[in-house]
């Protein structure tokens, strides 16, 4: 549950970086195009990601355990963001390598 919480975490901060006007963005991808042609759906959309990653992990854990995951998920998916969208080193391929391990630790381990 923690590596799909986690996952919601940096979709929604991706969503909500892209509708930045000082940032430096990259139009490689469509659903880039699209978050940054149309604001205002896209910071709902990603507010409403990290709502429903908040609600997951309150789901999984107690109140103040999940409080203090989901601000540490916030702050280094943040700053993972911030520093690797500008280089394009997120990819499609990166982020599903990386899921896939984590669901992989998380069930068998």
């Amino acid at each position: 549950m923690i590596s799909i919480a986690s996952l919601l975490v940096f979709f929604a901060f991706y969503t909500l970086y892209n509708t930045s006007q000082k940032a430096y963005l990259s139009n490689t991808l469509t659903v880039e195009k699209w978050l940054q042609n149309n604001p205002k759906p896209s910071k709902f959309i990603g507010l409403a990601l990290l709502a429903f990653s908040f609600s997951i992990l309150l789901i999984d854990k107690a109140i103040g355990s999940s409080t203090l995951i989901f601000t540490i998920l916030i702050m280094s998916f943040g700053s993972l963001t911030v520093i690797l969208a500008p280089l394009k080193i997120i990819s499609n391929k990166l982020l599903f390598a990386l899921f896939t391990i984590s669901i992989f630790i998380e069930l068998y381990y």
